[in-house]
């Protein structure tokens, strides 16, 4: 198909395309690779069996537990099957009741999130953030890398931490909620038609940090869908007109979402999950004293370094998700048919 010249007199058609087939090999190439590292180790034993040298039993044993690893890794990218899987993603962080509390509770998951992209050497931008006394109150997060929505999508929801709080002279123990939502970033091959008119534009003095021009200045920027009701906001750059590019973005991907849910034929699910980040419905629990552990209410997946959990070692939590998800399409009404 590609051979054939008239494939390339619409360009964007034949760019969709050649993007799709670099998917697809990206996500084949490697169990190809894996299939031949197995037959070399099989090879190597069958040689070693054969003449009964002993000396190969390391290096068959190390090339094995190679493989092994390696089919792990692969293991877990195929439970990311979703269209918007292989996108960066924005993550919105909000501090819930309990003032200072709360705002440092929001400001360490910023750290949380921050760490675990920078252990797979994503990127991390702070798209917005409003600072308050005590930490932040509400703080937005473009993480780009591959699979990076597929991964923190399973964050969405509330989390919830139970420590002695460093604010309370009294020291006594404090619960504080903080809610995660996490939206793809939405590229060419996803359409999502957003009109002039849909939208209202407000620009206003950035809050946060970045210089005395940033304060200065209207170049912060906010959209307000009419439709929806859905709002998002920029101020991380001293250019107005990049701050609204990146709202739009930010925009493009809650619609995208928002229309999703709304023709998802398993709106009952759906509605589930809505409800799952309510205060008080915690998808995932901190506890710092007075012993320590971090559970997920949703996978009962636990550990009892809550230290490392907070240095970003999230990885555990992520792919138990997605097992449990991969598990529950299986068992749906219908479910081997969608596969």
């Amino acid at each position: 198909m590609t051979h054939d010249p008239s494939f390339w007199t619409d360009q964007d058609r034949a760019q969709k395309v050649m993007s799709g087939i670099k998917r697809l090999k990206d996500r084949i190439d490697p169990w190809v690779v894996l299939i031949k590292d197995l037959e070399d180790v099989q090879a190597l034993y069958e040689l070693a069996m054969a003449e009964g040298d002993q000396s190969l039993e390391a290096e068959v044993k190390d090339l094995l537990k190679k493989v092994r690893e390696q089919y792990e890794s692969r293991r877990v990218l195929e439970l990311l099957s979703g269209e918007a899987d292989r996108f960066d993603a924005f993550v919105d962080i909000h501090a819930g009741a309990g003032g200072t509390e709360s705002c440092d509770w929001a400001s360490m998951l910023v750290r949380m999130y921050t760490r675990w992209a920078e252990r797979r050497k994503f990127k991390v931008e702070v798209v917005d953030l409003l600072e308050a006394e005590g930490g932040v109150k509400s703080a937005t997060l473009q993480i780009t890398g591959e699979y990076a929505y597929g991964f923190l999508k399973s964050e969405h929801g509330v989390h919830r931490m139970v420590r002695i709080s460093p604010f309370d002279a009294a020291a006594r123990r404090h619960t504080s909620f903080t809610s995660v939502a996490v939206h793809p970033v939405i590229d060419d091959t996803i359409e999502v038609d957003i009109k002039p008119d849909d939208i209202r534009v407000d620009t206003y003095r950035a809050q946060g940090a970045g210089g005395q021009h940033v304060n200065k200045t209207d170049s912060a920027v906010r959209l307000t869908h009419y439709a929806t009701g859905i709002v998002v906001q920029c101020q991380n750059e001293r250019s107005q007109h990049k701050n609204k590019a990146t709202a739009m973005s930010m925009l493009k991907s809650r619609l995208y979402e928002y229309y999703k849910a709304e023709q998802d034929k398993e709106m009952a699910k759906y509605s589930a999950d809505k409800k799952a980040i309510e205060w008080g419905s915690q998808i995932r629990s901190y506890v710092f004293q007075p012993y320590t552990m971090v559970k997920d209410h949703r996978t009962k997946h636990e550990v009892g370094q809550v230290q490392n959990v907070m240095d970003g070692d999230l990885d555990g939590f992520m792919e138990d998700y997605l097992r449990s998800a991969w598990e529950n399409t299986l068992a749906a009404p219908g479910g081997d048919d969608e596969l």
